[in-house]
């Protein structure tokens, strides 16, 4: 990303306010596969408007439900400690941010990262659009739409990326956690979300081309992501790598009407 990037100066009030607000947990899930141009993420544009991010181009993700943390979950792959060691936390929080980014992804792109067993992914999650529905509603947590569908969640699908942290001059704050994972073989992204006006897959290089030239509104967390998995150039690299995952927190400075934006 452009070491002098600038973010349209509305996006934070001009008079911060005294305290910085408490940072929510969240995650997001880039969403990959191999295309004929090299490794593609998929990508939503969201809706503009919207109090967090309206208008900007991101990664599927929300925040954390509290019932993620159910541990009536089915679990296959590294278990909830790992996820500790790998994002510096409790074990209970690590177990919520893998079951909240599974939930996400399935919510915002209809991909799923759960199977019959531990060796087996769904292939066709449309038998599951009502219960799709329903985690979107808050009318059922996750754990209770595994359960009642016999599925377990995959985490060895998921991989940690990084933890980006909103700025502390925004109003509204997020401590989110990145992970990566590849489409599943015979599942596609749908984008059926009413928080995105569209969605698409792109080559990192695209998605970038398209925020230099207007086309597209990148936060630094995805422009840095999306340079990240372009440099590796394929899913296979991109899992296959060890990331040490340290809290990053960018610094915004008001220049006229534009916004500069610092990374430590």
């Amino acid at each position: 990303m452009p070491d002098d990037m600038t973010l349209p100066g509305n996006l934070v009030p001009s008079s911060p306010a005294s305290q910085p607000a408490q940072a929510r947990d969240a995650v997001t899930v880039v969403l990959l596969r191999d295309g004929d141009q090299g490794v593609e993420a998929f990508l939503l544009r969201r809706v503009k408007g919207m109090a967090f991010a309206g208008g900007m181009t991101v990664f599927p993700g929300g925040g954390v439900d509290r019932r993620d943390a159910d541990t009536s979950v089915a679990w296959a792959g590294p278990p909830p400690q790992w996820w500790a060691d790998a994002f510096g936390v409790d074990e209970s929080t690590a177990r919520a941010f893998v079951c909240a980014a599974v939930r996400e992804t399935f919510e915002e792109s209809g991909v799923l990262l759960a199977g019959p067993d531990a060796t087996s992914v769904v292939a066709d999650t449309s038998i599951f659009s009502e219960a799709r529905r329903q985690l979107v509603d808050r009318e059922i947590s996750l754990a209770q739409f595994l359960t009642a569908n016999g599925l377990v969640l995959r985490a060895d699908l998921l991989r940690p990326w990084a933890n980006w942290v909103t700025p502390y001059e925004e109003p509204r704050r997020y401590d989110t956690r990145f992970f990566v994972a590849a489409l599943p073989t015979g599942q596609r992204a749908d984008g059926e979300t009413t928080e995105a006006s569209d969605a698409s897959w792109q080559t990192p290089a695209e998605a970038v081309q398209d925020a230099q030239e207007g086309r597209r509104m990148l936060m630094p967390p995805t422009w840095r992501t999306l340079d990240e998995i372009g440099a590796l150039g394929s899913v296979e690299k991109v899992m296959a790598e060890q990331r040490s995952v340290e809290k990053i927190i960018p610094k915004l400075i008001r220049d006229g009407d534009v916004i500069r934006v610092v990374l430590p």
